[in-house]
């Protein structure tokens, strides 16, 4: 995990970073203790019509039947008090209460994304239960396929580019893990 302050890698347990001390607490100060109900596809800047809205919802859709451990979710909009993006995005995965997200999906499934369309900046964050499984070149590169989506102002059209990308990606490392799996079964008989 990088530190959504300093962006220094820092262990995924760690309750405060050990370089810059940033900290849920710290974010809390910002932002405040209680977060916000939202639903998952928050879009607050309004840079969706209703068909785009729900065109975007049918890929959070599928990508949550894809991966039924896991959910995703959108929030538009910027910071509050001219905060940072990603301290934000953290803030907001670790604290907001998504009210139409399914019962028993936990916040450790979860992947944010967050686009702030005034400072043309987007990130991602996402929960414990993907360590391992997704890393920053990963959403980089989902970030990257949706780049010219948003230049022209095609917001759904890139953020449904996005969901695409991270279901390809999460497919990959299901099959290498089941794949891995294989083999430490075979190997131990």
């Amino acid at each position: 995990m990088k530190c959504p302050r300093c962006v220094q890698v820092i262990h995924r347990g760690a309750e405060v970073c050990p370089h810059c001390a940033f900290s849920l607490s710290a974010a809390d100060e910002l932002y405040g203790t209680e977060g916000p109900e939202i639903e998952r596809l928050d879009d607050k800047a309004g840079l969706m019509t209703r068909h785009a809205h729900d065109h975007v919802q049918r890929a959070i859709d599928h990508f949550e039947r894809k991966f039924p451990q896991l959910w995703f979710a959108v929030h538009t909009g910027r910071p509050p008090r001219g905060g940072d993006l990603r301290q934000h995005g953290f803030w907001l995965l670790n604290r907001a209460n998504f009210t139409d997200l399914q019962t028993g999906r936990s916040r450790e499934g979860g992947v944010l994304l967050v686009i702030d369309p005034d400072a043309r900046q987007a990130g991602m964050t996402w929960g414990y239960r993907l360590d391992g499984h997704l890393g920053e070149d990963d959403t980089f590169l989902a970030l990257s396929r949706a780049h010219a989506y948003w230049v022209e102002e095609h917001y759904a059209d890139g953020i449904v580019r996005v969901i695409q990308e991270l279901t390809r990606v999460l497919i990959k490392r299901a099959r290498r893990a089941k794949r891995l799996g294989r083999r430490r079964k075979g190997g131990a008989a």
